[in-house]
Order: C-alpha cells, then sequence, then structure tokens
C-alpha cells in the first residue's frame, strides 16, 4: 500500500460528510466505532488537516535546506559535502509528499508551493539575515491562503 492510500483522496471528504450527521470516519479510511481512534468527525478533520501541515512543515525543511545547502556548497565554496548534504536532503523531500492523506499529486504539489514561498521567506530571515518588506510577508500569506484553499477546502462527492 502507497502511504498516501491510508488517508485516501477522500478521507477529509470522509470526514467532513461524517460531521453532517453520516458515519464516523477516522484517518487510513476505516470506520469508527464507539471505541474509534477520534472522538468525532471534526476531532477526526483536525487530526488529519494537522498530520497534512506537519507534513508540509517537514517538505520545506528538507526541500529549502537541502537547497540552501547546495548553495553553500556551491556559490559560497563551503565544498562538496555541503552540496551532497543538500542533494540527499531534496531527495528525501520527493518522499514525504507520498505521506499526505490526499492521493491527487498534483493538489499536493500545489498546496505545497504556498509552504515553500512562506517558508524561504522564513528560512532567508532565520539563516541568512534576510529581512522581508510588508510586500513579502503580504505574498506569503496570500499565498498560504491560497494553499489552504487548495488542500483543505471542503469538496462534494
Amino acid at each position: 500500500m502507497y502511504p498516501a492510500d491510508r488517508g485516501g483522496a477522500g478521507a477529509l471528504q470522509q470526514v467532513t460528510r461524517a460531521a453532517s450527521g453520516g458515519e464516523r470516519a477516522v484517518s487510513g479510511g476505516e470506520r469508527a466505532t464507539s471505541g474509534g481512534h477520534a472522538d468525532g468527525p471534526c476531532e477526526a478533520a483536525a487530526m488529519l488537516i494537522l498530520r497534512s501541515a506537519a507534513l508540509f512543515v517537514l517538505a520545506a525543511i528538507l526541500e529549502i535546506g537541502g537547497a540552501w545547502l547546495v548553495w553553500q556548497g556551491v556559490r559560497e565554496h563551503r565544498g562538496w559535502m555541503w552540496a551532497a548534504g543538500g542533494v540527499l536532503a531534496l531527495g528525501a523531500y520527493g518522499f514525504v509528499a507520498t505521506f499526505q492523506p490526499d492521493a491527487h499529486f498534483g493538489r499536493v504539489l500545489a498546496a505545497y508551493g504556498g509552504i515553500f514561498v512562506a517558508g524561504s521567506i522564513l528560512w532567508g530571515v532565520v539563516a541568512d539575515g534576510y529581512r522581508p518588506d510588508r510586500w513579502d510577508i503580504a505574498g506569503a500569506l496570500v499565498c498560504l491562503a491560497g494553499m489552504a484553499l487548495i488542500m483543505w477546502a471542503p469538496r462534494n462527492g
């Protein structure tokens, strides 16, 4: 089973439908019984969103950090070990998206784009002393709002 199949493409949608009075769903596509893992559909939806958000943060750390390490190794002449570490981190990033509860590659990667934009600005602040202006911050917030719409908006069917 692929990791994305654990939550399935409709896991969040199942939880959302359950909130309207249907049966309760938990991540993994299993139906919850009275002894289920989630206390209710809202809690199950919140857990899926938290898991998804954590995976996006991990993906950002690996991708942005990996690119930063390559940059340091090549542009800042710190050596091939930095660049090699970056390549390994970038490779690991490629696997992280497969653990998202939504099974649609295009949706997950499009949503991740918003995380990448905001995360890159934050990385620059922390690692390089970059000082974003109000337009950088506004743009990052727009990207994060777009990410949330793409990934977590309620959908029919």
